[in-house]
């Protein structure tokens, strides 16, 4: 019996110009969903060294949000390999496109109302760019985990560094490539001169003052920022 061959399989024509994708119009807003959870939606931007302590202050910035009945969601950077972002290498490119897909899932969930916190490497200024981007202004608060090289490679919990070293691992961030520091972040923690809850009081001090200015600017002060307070 013959085989059947490719050209016998009958194909659904896809197209890739973005033209002829539209927006779907819906009629419930961010805003409403927003109102609903009673709450101000941003995105907390984690970024600095392997071993920085990134998810260590992300975690605790989120349980204390918890304990406050704010709606949070984490992404964490290791996590989302698992899944989402299985397919992607460390190359640049993948790099980039891990940041990318992290940031649109975070567009979302703050559209959905929730506050979401990422902690991500995201060694590029561009691409940590084109998430706050996606934002609205003022919806997006980058927090630079300040830590020394020596000090993150001192701790390595996971032993990357010293596998980077070897060159067991390549496009290792700080080895063999290239970690692009914030310059203008709007949370600087240096964890060689506190210790993790001090850096998540920084945080919520940080997020606590953005909700008092939204609400400054709509003339009003929104329950999120009143049981924070």
């Amino acid at each position: 019996m013959a085989q059947e061959s490719d050209d016998d399989i009958p194909r659904v024509a896809v197209s890739t110009r973005l033209n002829d994708v539209r927006w779907q119009q819906l009629e419930v807003t961010g805003a409403a969903r927003a109102a609903l959870l009673g709450t101000q939606p941003c995105v907390l931007w984690f970024t600095g060294l392997s071993g920085a302590g990134k998810s260590t202050i992300a975690n605790l910035v989120e349980k204390q949000l918890h304990a406050l009945g704010k709606p949070t969601y984490l992404l964490d950077g290791d996590n989302v390999r698992h899944g989402l972002n299985r397919d992607l290498g460390f190359t640049d490119a993948d790099r980039a496109e891990n940041v990318r897909r992290v940031a649109e899932v975070a567009r979302l969930m703050a559209d959905a109302g929730l506050i979401v916190l990422v902690s991500l490497i995201s060694p590029f200024r561009a691409e940590r760019r084109m998430a706050r981007e996606l934002m609205q202004p003022g919806h997006f608060i980058e927090i630079f985990v300040d830590t020394p090289l020596e000090v993150a490679e001192a701790r390595d919990p996971k032993g990357l560094y010293k596998r980077a070293r070897r060159g067991e691992l390549k496009h290792f961030t700080a080895i063999d490539s290239p970690y692009e520091p914030p310059e203008h972040p709007e949370v600087r923690v240096e964890t060689t001169q506190c210790d993790p809850a001090t850096a998540a009081f920084q945080v919520l001090s940080v997020l606590q003052q953005s909700w008092q200015n939204e609400a400054a600017q709509n003339g009003m002060m929104p329950r999120a920022a009143r049981a924070a307070m």
